[in-house]
Formats: C-alpha cells, sequence, structure tokens
C-alpha cells in the first residue's frame, strides 16, 4: 500500500490532537534526566576542595577519582606530578571559584599551590558535567 502525502499528513494531525501522556513524576520535575545527573558549580567546588585538600590528591583519590586520560599522561610523565603540575607536594593549596560550562558539558576553576619557597603557581582543573561518579577529568598547567 503506497501511502500520499494527504494521508501521512493525516496521520501526523491525528498523532498530534491525541493527549500526551501524563506521569505525576515528569510533572513533579520538568528537567531531563540528563540535567539532573549534571554536577554544579558548587558540586565540583567541594569535589575539588576534597581532592586536593591542603598538600595533594591521596593514593585512594589518585586511583579512583581521576580519568584514564589523567592516569596515561601520569604514566608517561614520572618525574612530574601531572594532577600537581610540580614534580614535589606542595605547603597549601587554594581552590578557586568554578565556572561551568553547559554547552561544553565541562566545569572548571583554578588551583593555586603554595610553596614552602614562598612562591606559588597556578594550574586548571577541569571535571565534566556529567561523569558519575564526579572525577577530575583534565589538568592544564599554567607555564
Amino acid at each position: 500500500m503506497r501511502l500520499t502525502s494527504y494521508a501521512v499528513g493525516a496521520a501526523l494531525l491525528s498523532l498530534l490532537a491525541l493527549p500526551a501522556p501524563s506521569s505525576s513524576a515528569a510533572a513533579a520535575d520538568p528537567a531531563p534526566a540528563q540535567a539532573r545527573l549534571r554536577h554544579t558549580a558548587a558540586d565540583i567546588s567541594r569535589f575539588l576542595t576534597s581532592f586536593y585538600g591542603s598538600h595533594g590528591p591521596s593514593a585512594h583519590d589518585r586511583s579512583q577519582r581521576v580519568s584514564q586520560h589523567l592516569r596515561d599522561r601520569q604514566a608517561l610523565s614520572p618525574g612530574l606530578d601531572i594532577l600537581l603540575c610540580a614534580p614535589q607536594e606542595p605547603r597549601d593549596i587554594a581552590v578557586g571559584p568554578v565556572t561551568v560550562a553547559q554547552s561544553a558539558n565541562v566545569g572548571w576553576a583554578t588551583v593555586t599551590t603554595h610553596w614552602a619557597t614562598g612562591t606559588s603557581d597556578t594550574f586548571t582543573a577541569y571535571v565534566r558535567l556529567d561523569s558519575q561518579p564526579i572525577t577530575l577529568d583534565d589538568v592544564i598547567c599554567a607555564g
């Protein structure tokens, strides 16, 4: 049976005239399920502050809360701590404000490391908004 454009159009109009299925869950939360799973700036700030602590990530955090990409980069750079952009442990670490780019599906913050010599360095830490559980996705060293 061959459908004419009239028959296809009539079928579409019939479907549009049907009432939409209702769901109490959909009515209670109009946000798509994907959006509810995205991390907020506050989530990322808590994660990075906990992850970096005062002196750098723990062995557990390094193995469980880091992307495979960063693990691979670390394996290629044994003389440098990729997560800290430095060869040794800092005296203190501070995480700056988090920026979230929903359209890019990423959030980031500048992390400042303070050293015993009185100097400081910065790098940018990135988190994917949809990582489950939340993990550090990438680190870009300042220079």
